[in-house]
């Protein structure tokens, strides 16, 4: 399991690799304006932003699902994302928030392995995106 130091650690190394890269995501502001204090989470969830400057909030609890690990394993391992990665979040999410079988999450970790292996591979003769997901947590 993903504990929070750990996310958090996470989330600051992907913040200082994006702020060097070509593109950036920006924050949207929340509180108020005399607030003084901007939280980008609700406490007990963290958010994860795509390229597409989709937001998901999402419970510290689907952090311990074999899918949400897999998944942000490839994001660190990989630094990047297919186009489709806000859709590919919104089904993890509603996979684990109906309570997934066991062989449909099985499969589906298979499925993120397959095309891992086969994007490595063919990234290997060309330049790799520059697509980025960021975690920001409370």
């Amino acid at each position: 399991m993903i504990n929070p130091e750990k996310l958090l650690e996470m989330s600051t190394k992907w913040r200082r690799i994006a702020a060097g890269g070509r593109k950036r995501i920006s924050f949207p502001k929340t509180g108020g304006i005399d607030s003084g204090v901007e939280y980008l989470a609700e406490k007990g969830h963290f958010v994860a932003y795509s390229t597409d400057r989709k937001q998901f909030m999402i419970p510290l609890k689907y952090v311990n699902c074999n899918i949400f690990r897999e998944h942000f394993k490839m994001s660190e391992e990989e630094f990047g994302l297919s186009s489709d990665d806000s859709v590919f979040m919104e089904y993890i999410v509603s996979l684990v928030r109906r309570g997934a079988a066991e062989s449909l999450e099985r499969a589906l970790l298979d499925s993120i392995s397959s095309t891992r292996q086969r994007s490595l591979s063919a990234s290997s003769s060309q330049e790799p995106k520059s697509q980025h997901l960021l975690v920001s947590t409370y």
